[in-house]
């Protein structure tokens, strides 16, 4: 896209010159201040001048004082962009993006989700909000929650994600941020086929978010994978009082004394993962 504002930089008058160098000087999010250094402008003035180019298409907000450079094939269409994690940190900060997505990120599944779901510690008004043609489902969590994450490069922008493990764990503290706790125990059984597993972090992590309902249901998932003996015994040994529901969102009538779990129907005797 830069060769082309490159080329439409020649033929354009002054203004939208002007354009072209904020456009290319910018990452992938435009903001006032990207507007004052790159272009000499006072912040009120540039701050106009972004509303006007917003006005006339050149330009499409995506947060406060956050813009991107609309295509120019589809100037009077809804763009979408290319890779909507460009977008977390201007909108959501300090925030990770986790859940499926995550889960996707690590291969931890191959089922594509369209929404990307994102952690942030923001106050919100709504858990779906859609943002430049991009669906964003979100969770608030509290600040000291902001640990096992990995920074990575998208394009331009540094963009934090959940690790492979704060995934894991993350999904079985709520199952419906994993899409639901059949997809968390598939996850799950792809992570312990994993060479980069390990029974030590989920646990630690685990230990951090204080749900003694995520060893419930990691231990009784665990224990019907057979694959991780050591993992199954750490979580019995955190068992708290009462009992959980192995996913809040199914009706679970059965219960599972040994780890104080309702369970579904279907469900008895440890799904297959």
């Amino acid at each position: 896209m830069q060769s082309d504002y490159r080329n439409l930089a020649d033929a354009l008058p002054e203004g939208r010159k002007r354009l072209t160098a904020l456009v290319r000087g910018s990452g992938d999010v435009i903001r006032i201040d990207d507007a004052v250094s790159l272009l000499g402008l006072e912040r009120i003035a540039a701050a106009k001048t972004l509303a006007r180019w917003t006005t006339q298409g050149w330009l499409r907000r995506v947060g406060h004082g956050a813009y991107v450079a609309a295509s120019l094939d589809s100037l009077e269409s809804t763009h979408v962009l290319e890779d909507a994690w460009v977008l977390v940190p201007t909108l959501y900060e300090p925030c990770y993006v986790g859940g499926w997505t995550a889960a996707e990120h690590w291969d931890l599944t191959e089922q594509i989700f369209n929404d990307v779901f994102v952690i942030t510690t923001r106050s919100l008004r709504s858990r779906l909000q859609r943002h430049h043609g991009v669906n964003f489902r979100l969770k608030h969590t509290g600040s000291g929650n902001l640990f096992g994450t990995k920074a990575v490069w998208r394009s331009h922008t540094k963009v934090h994600v959940s690790d492979v493990h704060r995934t894991i764990i993350d999904m079985l503290d709520e199952p419906s941020i994993g899409a639901g706790i059949h997809h968390v125990a598939d996850c799950l059984g792809a992570y312990l086929r994993r060479p980069d597993r390990s029974e030590s972090l989920l646990i630690e992590y685990g230990d951090r978010l204080s749900n003694g309902a995520i060893f419930k249901r990691l231990g009784f998932l665990a224990e019907a994978a057979g694959s991780a003996p050591l993992l199954v015994n750490e979580c019995a040994k955190r068992l708290t009082k009462g009992n959980a529901k192995l996913d809040p969102a199914l009706e679970c009538p059965q219960l599972v004394s040994r780890w104080q779990l309702w369970v579904p129907t279907f469900s008895v005797g440890g799904p297959r993962i």
